[in-house]
């Protein structure tokens, strides 16, 4: 078979299905050129999800005819001259417009801001029409119509209109985002029209726009540079989460980016602080030299490659988490408004005469009573208590309680302990629940892994070594790491083919049940052990540890015990979550209860 060259066409055809491989990536790729043109206004509109039609109005610098000329064909740019060293511009392969226009009825209207009238040029399946003169706008309008028109076999694989138009969104907020200064309006027959009103150097007041207002509230700045490279943005507190990864950003060089380095990073940096199956919110923006990345890896030009990419991951784990350690301990805002709205009352009166007679329990008219919570059986529990009384009999003077003893602490006072589990503490402007196992939890493992990196925990022989019969390959596993976990306070020895030998426990955990601890150390080294041994693991164990040592439900505690783990908790670092990234405590500002009560 003789080879031959493909027409122009064709070799176009071919490179837009890997750079426009749906609307979205036409809507990016339109974007990117309006922003290196300098635009400040921006606007898109959609129809049929992008699909039907797809325009992006800007203000920036525009084109006239030569130029119009040149910007449908195939690498022509002005973006960058002989070298790839130092790109500056989000677009510079001259690509997206001659692939859109092969596949697409492409039309771009534009006009330079010097000039007394602009020109239009057209280009359907690939052929480019003669450029004509054109009213218009200093800027630039670039439309496009019944994509994938020329290539019907695409349209197949595209999804829904409404999931089409999802996409663009998605492309539009992240643009959005890395670029607050400029206004951004998304609207169309397929969508309710989405506004972002330039912010200018705030950020942070952009990135509310976008993530919403509550992100504000929740958001901790970040602020670090290694050797060449520098990092800034916003990370969420851990107890701010979502369902998935889509509310994670990241630019580098004011470049959007959807990389596998930098998420994997984020992920890392939140260990032991989120839940499994949620995920951060965190807008990172990473600034370096040009030469020390590479953003031509592919056309879509979302991934990236980095010269020291360890040095990268480094930098954005080390930076989440020294903010974490510094404002992560606080409880997300939004868990007072779930709690709010789980005080609802649930008496549900009804209309219906009873069957079989009357009765106090199931009259209509009876007196008002919640479904829960004041029912003979609950308020058994407070029989110990004084009840009020308005008799001026003299009665014995209450122990002062300092203001400073709650106003002082962030956490207050502790006042109750209800249901052997939660700690009822007054601040000075509302109140804080506790979940006492889970806030010790998160003591004892930080507590660990501080000992980690200066010595070793400190043990308690146990009296009587503790035997547990495991399977052999689970003992073997365990004993390969035996050091490792000897640092740990944890000393263990073969004790026969199946079982393990428990001789020493960490002293920090007091009582231990030494069977669980050992069978889900060996579950979870039999599913991530590596050659690199349990070295790089630690703190997963340390965190398995502190778990099965730490106070469990069900004890009551004194006052005096109730408060000290409230003053550990303000000075620990990420206390704000335990080790499975559950809240610790909740805060419930008085404002809010007043609310409650309908008196604000």
């Amino acid at each position: 078979m003789a080879i031959r060259q493909l027409s122009e066409t064709l070799i176009n055809q071919i490179a837009a299905g890997e750079v426009i491989e749906r609307p979205a990536s036409a809507a990016k790729e339109l974007i990117e050129n309006a922003l290196d043109a300098g635009a400040t206004r921006i606007e898109i509109a959609t129809a049929g999800g992008g699909k039907a039609l797809l325009r992006v109005s800007d203000n920036g610098s525009g084109m006239d005819a030569a130029d119009l000329e040149l910007a449908v064909r195939r690498h022509c740019t002005s973006k960058i001259s002989e070298t790839l060293e130092d790109i500056r511009t989000l677009g510079f392969r001259g690509e997206a417009l001659p692939s859109i226009g092969s596949v697409a009825r492409l039309s771009i209207a534009s006009r330079r801001r010097d000039s007394a009238g602009g020109n239009e040029i057209a280009v359907t399946g690939g052929k480019i029409m003669h450029i004509r003169p054109a009213a218009a706008n200093p800027g630039t309008i670039v439309e496009v119509r019944d994509l994938f028109f020329a290539t019907p076999a695409r349209l197949k694989f595209l999804k829904t209109e409404k999931a089409e138009a999802g996409a663009i969104t998605e492309i539009v907020k992240r643009m959005a985002i890395a670029f607050p200064a400029v206004r951004f309006v998304l609207s169309g027959s397929d969508r309710a029209t989405l506004e972002f009103p330039a912010t200018g150097d705030d950020h942070l007041a952009r990135m509310a726009q976008v993530l919403g207002k509550e992100f504000r509230d929740n958001a901790i700045a970040l602020d670090a540079v290694r050797e060449e490279v520098s990092l800034t943005g916003f990370a969420g507190v851990p107890t701010f989460n979502r369902g998935n990864s889509a509310h994670q950003y990241a630019f580098v060089n004011g470049r959007p980016v959807q990389d596998k380095l930098i998420l994997s990073a984020i992920r890392g940096a939140y260990a032991e602080t989120i839940p499994s199956g949620r995920f951060p919110v965190a807008v990172l923006s990473i600034t370096l030299d040009p030469a020390l990345v590479d953003v031509n890896v592919h056309p879509a030009k979302s991934d990236v490659r980095f010269r020291d990419p360890g040095l990268v991951r480094g930098l954005i784990v080390g930076a989440i988490r020294e903010a974490l350690a510094r404002d992560g301990s606080r409880a997300a805002t939004t868990g007072a408004s779930d709690m709010l709205r789980a005080f609802r009352p649930g008496f549900q009166p009804s209309a219906e005469r009873p069957r079989g007679g009357w009765s106090a329990e199931t009259s209509p008219f009876r007196p008002y009573q919640p479904a829960t919570g004041f029912a003979e059986r609950p308020q058994a529990s407070f029989d110990g208590l004084s009840m009020p009384t308005a008799r001026a009999e003299p009665q014995p003077a209450a122990a002062p309680v300092a203001a400073e003893t709650i106003t002082r602490y962030p956490l207050g006072a502790a006042r109750a302990q209800i249901h052997a589990n939660y700690i009822v503490a007054q601040t000075e402007d509302g109140l804080v629940i506790v979940d006492q196992h889970a806030a010790h939890e998160r003591l004892v493992f930080e507590a660990m892994r501080k000992a980690l990196h200066s010595k070793r925990l400190a043990s308690q022989v146990l009296l009587i070594p503790e035997i547990i019969d495991i399977p052999e390959e689970d003992c073997d596993r365990l004993m390969q790491h035996a050091g490792e976990l000897a640092e740990l306070g944890l000393a263990i020895e073969r004790f026969g083919p199946g079982a393990i030998a428990v001789r020493e426990t960490p002293a920090m955990l007091g009582e231990v049940d030494a069977h669980g601890l050992i069978r889900q150390l060996a579950d979870e080294i039999a599913e991530w052990d590596t050659a690199s041994g349990l070295s790089a693991k630690l703190e997963y164990v340390a965190a398995t540890m502190a778990c099965h040592g730490s106070v469990r439900s069900g004890r009551r505690l004194r006052p005096e015990e109730m408060n000290a783990l409230l003053r550990e908790m303000e000075v620990t670092p990420g206390s704000g979550q335990c080790n499975h990234g559950r809240p610790t405590y909740i805060e419930l500002k008085l404002s809010d209860i007043e609310r409650l009560f309908g008196r604000s």
